[in-house]
């Protein structure tokens, strides 16, 4: 059986909603109220459904973690649309595995931790907002990369990258924080994708059109040194 960790703090309703949402039910809520007091019926039931698929998109779940040696689990839910090794990139000197996965508009949008360790650099660039599941969009769109050390010395980076849509990236940490893995740490706004960088020596356990869950799909394992 694998060793299991439930993701701390926990929610603690039937259909818990993360914070960053709340300010687009409310502004939906109070939208859909006025027209519906001018009597405008038909803008106020699309506000009504606006406000709906608001909540639905925030939704929060609390996951549980695989504990097992060297497991590295998806920082997101979604769709594996880049798996393999990279002679290069921007994030991490010399050859590595990159993962991308693309979120759409009906994935929770939540980000975890993939493995726990010490945060040693942040590094956010403004960009711009193509398609997140075109290969340009790595480099060219608004991201925002933590680097993360693991306790054997290993480097793991993960790139929050906005979309066509998205135009919010939140992010909850600052260099030196230490982090355990599936803990909450920010979210992408509406539409978006996550690449994750690890070692070279990498063992993948995903491959392309896997659906992968936040903080419980182990993406592969890292070798012990």
């Amino acid at each position: 059986m694998k060793d299991l960790k439930k993701s701390v703090p926990d929610n603690r309703s039937a259909f818990s909603i993360a914070k960053p949402g709340h300010y687009f039910i409310i502004a939906a809520v109070i939208a859909t109220v006025v027209f519906s007091v001018a009597g405008v019926a038909s803008v106020a039931f699309a506000g009504l459904v606006i406000t709906v698929f608001i909540g639905y998109f925030f939704r929060d779940p609390d996951r549980v973690a695989p504990m097992e040696e060297g497991a590295v689990v998806s920082p997101a839910d979604g769709r594996v649309i880049i798996a393999k090794p990279v002679d290069e990139n921007p994030f991490i000197d010399g050859k590595c595995i990159k993962i991308s996965i693309f979120m759409s508009v009906f994935n929770v949008h939540v980000n975890r931790i993939p493995h726990e360790g010490k945060v040693f650099k942040i590094s956010y660039f403004p960009g711009k907002f193509f398609s997140a599941n075109l290969d340009k969009a790595s480099k060219e769109n608004e991201h925002n990369a933590v680097f993360i050390e693991t306790d054997m010395g290993r480097k793991i980076c993960m790139v929050q990258i906005a979309g066509l849509i998205a135009r919010r990236i939140i992010c909850r940490l600052k260099e030196g924080d230490i982090v355990s893995r599936g803990d909450r740490f920010g979210i992408i706004c509406f539409g978006s994708r996550l690449d994750v960088y690890l070692p070279a020596d990498t063992k993948i356990c995903v491959r392309l059109g896997d659906r992968v869950k936040a903080g419980e799909t182990i993406l592969g394992y890292l070798k012990v040194i």
